[in-house]
């Protein structure tokens, strides 16, 4: 099995009718989610809401859910940002709480080209270089694709270890398993195209679904590695 497992959830985050965040029952989500199948929790990643929360919610909810699954389940926090000062600083505080990784999005809004972001993510990285990182490619919501050689050059910075790949790009994928090194982890960011990502050379999925039917994806990739194709599909 890879350092996060085959099946991650990007776990939402739960309110309360006046919108603060209900952490009670984000403990009791996050021990669901690892009873039914996940490997890895995403915390506040966009799934969780991660524009409307506060850094000190975010840090809160890093923690509830890291002790709710204790030594049964891996957590990664959701530290990206378009300000690479507030990625560093964001990433370091989660490295403070001993999580187990980082997931950083392209930069939004900003659309630099692939040398800064090349430096955006190295910068991180080597801020907390015991603390791995997942990139988080999604051109359709940031406006800018983190482009298969840029992967390959983020990829020869130790830390920097797998990436949640959202481009709905299949060529892409292929170019980015065949540019990196065996140990670099593709997960597919689009729960539908898991499948056929995995036949390209990807290892899992960063799942939506999974909050529903996460026992399924893990049969689903386990009878894919065990050959039987039909059975998965």
């Amino acid at each position: 099995m890879t350092q996060f497992g085959r099946v991650l959830t990007a776990m939402i985050t739960p309110f309360h009718e006046d919108g603060s965040v209900n952490y009670p029952v984000a403990e009791e989500l996050a021990a669901h989610l690892v009873q039914h199948g996940t490997d890895t929790l995403v915390v506040c990643g966009t799934t969780g809401e991660s524009p409307t929360l506060s850094w000190d919610e975010e840090y809160e909810l890093f923690r509830v859910v890291q002790q709710a699954v204790s030594g049964r389940a891996k957590v990664i926090a959701g530290t990206g940002s378009n300000s690479t000062r507030e990625a560093i600083s964001a990433t370091q505080k989660a490295n403070q709480l001993k999580l187990d990784g980082a997931l950083q999005v392209v930069p939004y809004y900003n659309k630099p080209p692939q040398a800064g972001l090349y430096q955006h993510f190295r910068k991180i990285a080597e801020a907390s270089p015991d603390l791995p990182i997942m990139l988080y490619n999604i051109p359709g919501r940031t406006g800018q694709n983190l482009l298969p050689e840029t992967i390959a050059r983020l990829a020869e910075i130790p830390n920097i270890v797998a990436v949640k790949e959202a481009s709905g790009n299949l060529d892409q994928v292929s170019q980015i398993r065949r540019l990196t090194a065996p140990e670099f982890v593709i997960y597919s960011g689009d729960d539908s195209l898991t499948l056929p990502m995995l036949a390209v050379g990807a290892e899992g999925v960063v799942s939506v679904a999974s909050h529903l039917v996460g026992d399924e994806l893990q049969r689903m990739i386990q009878s894919f590695e065990q050959g039987q194709v039909q059975a998965a599909t």
